[in-house]
């Protein structure tokens, strides 16, 4: 719902009540650059409590860096972007860089003649996606396949996206193991881009729902870390050897620890999950090539078509948990700090 005072609603961390409140702001105005969009669904992320956890934040600030939507109004100099009202929208979250720098073609954060600005972490108090519109840099902007709802598809732009580049990158042949450890949003993703990209899949968690999602979604195996110590050995005896590759989608320290005994000698560890702790890991083993380090992100704009693409053309569908709206995102922080929630949680605007 939007106002006829120019203002919208806003899901924002007040750092000072420590909780998310519903506020009123006013809805911006997109820069010659930007495409102000109107918000379909927004999803949470686990960066997200990375967010509310930042210190020295004073003032409330919008959640959320995964949204889809449409386009509202066309910058100044955005008319010939190939966008135009009404158009069904994804989008990245990091504003104000050049998109052009050797910076930039690493990580938008490397900018070196902008400076970046990254959605749903404060600083600029209307630039998070749990509200009902946003301005985005057009570079950041990817027209939405008829096959993906902008409803459905907010959790595709971060989850759905590092998921497919953590798997793709892999660079694994049809018929090869791949493992993902975490079962959640990210690691449910990966499944179903693994088993459509051909490679026979193991999921790995200590969450038996969370499992059993993975089991529908076309994993060839699941495991629970916890209640089966002997896990690794297992693995090792079903692959002939350990898995090819292995992605770490939990930011736990003891799913890092346990990624390396699963994989066959030459493999790939591919880091996604941030964790809150080093990492540790053998230089000698790194040294003879027990295993080859690799990690991934959502990566640039320039990188996005290639994965909404693969998602369109094969179905692959983020497990969403749709919840009531702006009003229930404080609940869904909770739930995410307990680790409630099995699948992706997300608003629907109107």
């Amino acid at each position: 719902m939007t106002y006829t005072d120019g203002t919208m609603k806003a899901a924002q961390w007040d750092p000072n009540q420590q909780k998310v409140v519903v506020n009123r702001i006013p809805i911006p105005s997109p820069g010659p650059n930007q495409i102000l969009v109107k918000l379909a669904s927004a999803s949470l992320c686990h960066s997200d409590i990375l967010a509310i956890n930042q210190p020295n934040m004073t003032e409330p600030f919008t959640l959320g860096h995964e949204g889809a939507g449409y386009v509202a109004e066309l910058g100044a100099e955005c008319t010939n972007k190939g966008f135009r009202e009404g158009d069904p929208v994804g989008f990245l979250y990091i504003n104000g860089c050049c998109f052009e720098c050797e910076g930039c073609m690493v990580h938008n954060n490397h900018c070196t003649q902008g400076t970046p600005i990254v959605s749903g972490f404060g600083g600029v108090r209307d630039f998070g996606f749990f509200q009902e519109y946003a301005a985005v840099d057009w570079q950041n902007i990817i027209h939405l396949p008829s096959q993906l709802d902008p409803k459905r598809s907010s959790a595709i732009f971060c989850a759905g996206i590092t998921a497919f580049h953590a798997v793709d990158s892999c660079n694994l042949m049809a018929g090869q193991w791949f493992a993902a450890i975490g079962a959640g949003g990210l690691g449910q993703l990966a499944v179903q881009y693994a088993k459509a990209m051909g490679y026979r899949v193991i999921a790995i968690d200590i969450n038996d729902e969370a499992l059993e999602t993975c089991k529908r979604q076309g994993a060839d195996v699941i495991i629970n870390s916890l209640s089966r110590p002997d896990y690794a050995s297992e693995i090792k005896k079903l692959t002939n050897g350990g898995v090819h590759a292995t992605a770490v989608f939990s930011g736990a320290a003891a799913a890092y620890r346990g990624a390396p005994s699963i994989i066959r000698p030459g493999g790939v560890l591919m880091v996604i999950g941030i964790s809150s702790s080093p990492l540790e890991l053998s230089t000698f083993d790194l040294a003879i090539g027990t295993y080859v380090v690799k990690s991934e992100s959502t990566s640039i704009p320039h990188r996005m078509a290639k994965a909404v693409d693969f998602t369109a053309k094969y179905g692959i569908t983020p497990e969403i948990e749709v919840r009531s709206g702006l009003e229930d995102v404080d609940v869904m922080v909770r739930d995410m700090q307990a680790g409630k929630s099995s699948r992706r949680m997300a608003v629907v605007f109107e």
